[in-house]
């Protein structure tokens, strides 16, 4: 490993793991000491967000569910009591308030296909780009379990690859929508009184399986083209998705061998879709605990590890696979019929049983492995600033990752120290860059600026290449 980074320019990306909510992806954070408590109001968002853009990151990232963890024993009140993700804040409105703190930091949100309508969340991003000068990015999700479906009406979660099918239109009707006003179309001539060009000015007039929409579209298109958009499909199904869709592809890679292995299977599938690898980057969950000596930081570690409780776990668990454990026998393993019957993130499920090498798991396996609102859940950096960052090249330099998705242990803490300690020490062996290169995300992410229709040519490159073969 190349201390230095004289081998390559490459820079990896930074991203913040974010919740709109009194914890983060960790739900034990909020029971830590030094966690600060006003997370209802836009100063702890602000702050967050300006210690972000100081730190040069990319883009601050929000996860996000259409309802509260209560699968398991069909049931809230735990939930409720323990603070396990809890509050669920809708997303826009941080996001505006992040952005008015900050001028270079990208904002993204994830928002459902499932659950809301393209012209609806067209108009949403479409305007958050254009008050954010470019800086916008929508997490494309499929939602996850019956508990969403309830919350809009709806009796039971639609199957996997049936959320899929109707997410790729989903995505295609907001690209549509996104593409109705072409480059130059305002005028803004007050002498002619001409405000736009007409000619430039499109219905889309999509009419498909699952979506009608016309248009008109009635937000014009922003500093960087149009919203940049992230996916998290690691399932044989939602690696088609991303590899057809995403300018960033957020994963989450247990361990380095693994890591190395699965990026390398997503670039390929990148290639296969008539994609540049190069231009997506695939970015992996990881919690960094930093401290001025190794021993500092493992006594942190500890003390934040034993902040989880056992309910964190299978209430989050329920949540993610819409399977209700409480009725198990805790190393009863799951039938043939009950693992296919797992609806949620079958992503996760898979990688539950590779990691615990049995075809059918028991709820013990699930927690053990998966280690589920563990500290451990996802790669955990820790150490002296030196420590983290040597990791993290690793990870970087021998093909795991383009970048990282750094989940606080607790908040704002542990993006300062990140910020303070960390971000320096890469930035001294070229890692990671001193200033940003541009004012919208798609400039400081290293991508083109998008013109009307070219995600045309980029969606459907891969599909024109198996009809012909």
């Amino acid at each position: 490993m190349n201390k230095e980074h004289e081998m390559t320019k490459k820079q990896m990306t930074l991203i913040g793991f974010l919740q709109a909510q009194n914890c983060s992806t960790y739900p034990g954070s909020w029971r830590h000491s030094a966690a600060m408590q006003d997370f209802t109001t836009p100063e702890y968002y602000q702050r967050i967000a300006r210690t972000l853009e100081e730190g040069k990151f990319h883009l601050a990232f929000f996860d996000d569910r259409l309802a509260m963890p209560d699968i398991y024993g069909n049931d809230h009140a735990q939930t409720v009591e323990h603070g396990v993700r809890a509050v669920k804040m809708d997303l826009i409105s941080i996001l505006t308030a992040m952005g008015m703190a900050t001028s270079k930091l990208g904002l993204g949100a994830t928002y459902s296909t499932t659950y809301y309508e393209p012209f609806h969340l067209a108009r949403t991003f479409g305007t958050l780009d254009l008050m954010t000068k470019g800086r916008a990015a929508w997490n494309v999700v499929t939602s996850l379990n019956d508990s969403e479906a309830a919350n809009f009406g709806q009796s039971a979660h639609l199957e996997h690859d049936l959320r899929y099918d109707r997410a790729d239109e989903f995505v295609e009707t907001v690209m549509g929508h996104w593409d109705t006003w072409e480059e130059g179309a305002l005028i803004l001539d007050k002498e002619s009184g001409r405000f736009a060009d007409p000619a430039k000015v499109h219905r889309l007039d999509h009419e498909g399986r699952f979506f009608k929409s016309r248009g008109p579209f009635t937000v014009p298109r922003s500093q960087q083209g149009h919203p940049v958009l992230i996916q998290a499909g690691q399932s044989g199904r939602g690696r088609l998705f991303a590899s057809r869709w995403a300018d960033l592809i957020f994963v989450v890679y247990p361990n380095l061998a693994v890591g190395k292995k699965q990026y390398a299977e997503m670039k390929q599938a990148l290639a296969d879709a008539g994609r540049n690898p190069d231009d997506v980057k695939i970015s992996t969950a990881c919690y960094t605990i930093v401290a001025e000596s190794d021993e500092i930081a493992q006594k942190e570690r500890e003390y934040i590890d034993a902040l989880a409780k056992p309910i964190d776990s299978l209430a989050l668990l329920c949540e993610v696979l819409n399977t209700d454990f409480s009725k198990r026998g805790y190393d009863d393993p799951f039938s043939d019929a009950e693992m296919a019957a797992i609806s949620g993130w079958t992503g996760f499920r898979d990688r539950v049983v590779t990691l615990s090498g049995k075809k059918n798991p028991s709820v013990r396996d699930f927690v053990d492995f998966s280690k589920r609102a563990r500290i451990d859940e996802f790669p955990v950096f820790c150490g002296t600033p030196k420590t983290v960052a040597d990791q993290m090249e690793q990870w970087f330099v021998e093909g795991g990752v383009d970048g990282f998705v750094i989940a606080p242990t607790h908040v704002p803490g542990a993006y300062e120290d990140f910020v303070r300690m960390v971000v320096p020490e890469l930035q001294r062996r070229g890692l990671f860059r001193k200033e940003y290169q541009g004012s919208t995300l798609r400039e400081n992410l290293g991508l083109p600026i998008p013109k009307s229709g070219d995600w045309r040519e980029q969606a459907f490159a891969g599909t024109r290449e198996v009809s012909a073969a």
